[in-house]
């Protein structure tokens, strides 16, 4: 990773820091904000009107990235976190502009997010769909049909977006639990553009959680939150690390899981497994943990995975 990659890295920091002021002052003026589920405890209650979609700052990373001259590689990025940000941000529209906390229907979502996956693969460069194993370490793989690893993918990105969509649910909790997750790319990825692409994303999510943290004085919504997890599904499949998602994606999974049991513990007892699912506010309600504990918890989480993945990727992969 040379000078170059830092200089535009340290770049999309400084513009995200100075824009995000901007577009925070536009999305209060035309009352762009946060409305939130009733259900939810009374210190979230507490953040309604606070201004949702800054996930709109993540984009200037992106075109940052684009200045260049893009790879293949790096133009696919871009569209993955384009799209699945737009998907994101149709969501937020309609939470906001009509004070919708429901947004756009949970089919409906799927199903954008299953046709722009599937587009993107089927658009990948390289050697995919002729190298259609995944790799479990030193000589052992889990070879495939190409059909059948093409709907595992599409599955596995599906998923993962949704999982990571999941934990947007606390000032600053998505950014700490993505970041070292982008910076697993950024120090292990095989092509210098991935690299420089997740090592911006990192820079601009550092940048946003300037406006993130507790208090947060914007949230970065869905237009944020699916893109970061359409993009980290991607760089997953592109480096052929798929073995290393259940670490790299531990928090988001677990939170994803959590929602999954409750569903079904409460369709078979009418009782609650937790508190409130996602688990983060069981730890809210059950233990009475505060936002800045349980954020500062799962992120070193998130980073203990990260160094464990890190270790299997240079000594078994």
């Amino acid at each position: 990773m040379g000078v170059q990659a830092l200089s535009v890295a340290a770049l999309s920091f400084v513009v995200v820091v100075l824009a995000c002021p901007v577009l925070i002052w536009g999305l209060r003026t035309f009352r762009l904000t946060q409305p939130i589920r009733a259900e939810l405890p009374a210190d979230q209650q507490a953040k309604r009107g606070t201004p949702l979609m800054a996930g709109l700052i993540l984009f200037a990373g992106i075109a940052i990235l684009l200045s260049g001259t893009p790879t293949p590689r790096m133009l696919l990025l871009a569209v993955v976190f384009l799209a699945f940000g737009a998907i994101g941000f149709a969501d937020d529209w309609k939470k906001a502009a009509f004070q919708d906390p429901g947004g756009i229907s949970g089919r409906m979502k799927l199903v954008l997010q299953f046709t722009a996956a599937g587009g993107l693969l089927a658009c990948m460069p390289g050697s995919f769909l002729m190298d259609t194993s995944i790799r479990l370490g030193g000589s052992w793989s889990l070879s495939m049909a190409p059909a059948v690893y093409f709907l595992v993918m599409l599955l596995f990105i599906v998923g993962s977006a949704n999982a990571i969509n999941f934990t947007d649910g606390m000032d600053g909790l998505l950014i700490v639990v993505a970041l070292p997750t982008y910076l697993f790319f950024a120090v292990t990825a095989k092509h210098e553009e991935v690299q420089l692409f997740a090592l911006v994303m990192a820079a601009s999510l550092l940048g946003l959680l300037v406006y993130n943290i507790h208090p947060a004085r914007a949230f970065m919504g869905d237009t944020g939150s699916l893109a970061i997890g359409g993009s980290l599904a991607f760089l997953a499949v592109i480096e052929q690390v798929e073995v290393l998602i259940p670490l790299l994606f531990f928090v988001c999974l677990a939170e994803q899981l959590s929602v999954m049991l409750q569903v079904w513990y409460f369709k078979r007892t009418r009782l609650r497994l937790f508190r409130m699912a996602p688990i983060h506010y069981h730890f809210r309600l059950k233990y009475g943990w505060s936002e800045n504990r349980i954020v500062l918890t799962f992120g070193l989480v998130s980073w203990l995975c990260m160094l464990l993945a890190l270790g299997y990727s240079r000594f078994l992969l």
